[in-house]
């Protein structure tokens, strides 16, 4: 766990962030202590003040666990003039990312849900576990949703370049014979007597660019046949392992 001077968290690429917004260091305490442990990888802590829960962005943390009985103190003591649960809950909402807030023993319902943000009341000896097990829930859902989104961007790219690939292996044959004239007419020219040493380089480079391109588009009716061959391959092997099981 460390502490951050300022309300802007670094998100780790690798670990979720946890921000835990509160005064009293017992709270933070508490939270990381009870915190599962039966994840590979535990989150990040940060810790901080819950006066800064102002300004707080979304996209800087996994999951905000903030202590809201010190506010709630400061209302009931009338000095809280700036009303500080008020703009907790306000920025806790308004940062759309998943947020569980601790109410003091006296809250009404032991809990209540508003958007994105989880209310808890401070029940004695069970509310750091039930925050831990909660946040861990979170975490898992928010994982899950992300290489989900990974994977519908990676199948949307294999569709696209398997597109382009079906459209080039379909469009091959009107390639090839675009390139076959091209070729003719560049030999013809090749052989054609007296024309100067300059054009004849320019003839023999035509000649050599639609040979590779031809070499090109052969390899990809290569491929095609490989590709097939191993497609029947790995159906063949499907049916023998569903006989074999069955």
């Amino acid at each position: 766990m460390r502490a951050a001077p300022s309300q802007k968290a670094t998100m780790s690429s690798h670990r979720p962030t946890v921000l835990i917004l509160a005064s009293d260091p017992a709270f933070s305490r508490a939270i990381t202590a009870h915190w599962p442990q039966d994840a590979p990888h535990g989150p990040e802590f940060i810790v901080l003040d819950e006066g800064f829960s102002r300004g707080l962005q979304g996209g800087n943390y996994d999951l905000a666990i903030a202590d809201a009985s010190s506010c709630e103190k400061r209302k009931h003591n009338k000095k809280d003039t700036n009303g500080l649960l008020q703009i907790l809950n306000r920025s806790l909402a308004a940062a759309g990312t998943p947020a569980i807030v601790i109410h003091s023993e006296a809250a009404r319902d032991f809990y209540n849900l508003h958007g994105s943000v989880i209310e808890l009341r401070r029940e004695p000896g069970v509310w750091p576990a039930m925050a831990g097990l909660i946040g861990r829930e979170i975490l898992r859902r928010r994982q899950a949703e992300s290489r989900a989104r990974e994977a519908g961007k990676l199948s949307d790219a294999a569709q696209s370049e398997a597109t382009l690939g079906r459209y080039m292996l379909e469009m091959r044959t009107n390639v090839n014979n675009a390139l076959t004239t091209v070729l003719g007419n560049a030999e013809l020219l090749v052989l054609e007597p007296g024309l100067p040493a300059t054009v004849l380089a320019q003839a023999d480079t035509i000649r050599n660019m639609a040979l590779r391109l031809h070499e090109v588009f052969q390899r990809f009716s290569s491929l095609q046949k490989e590709l097939n061959v191993a497609a029947r391959e790995s159906g063949k092997k499907s049916l023998h392992a569903a006989a074999g099981s069955s």
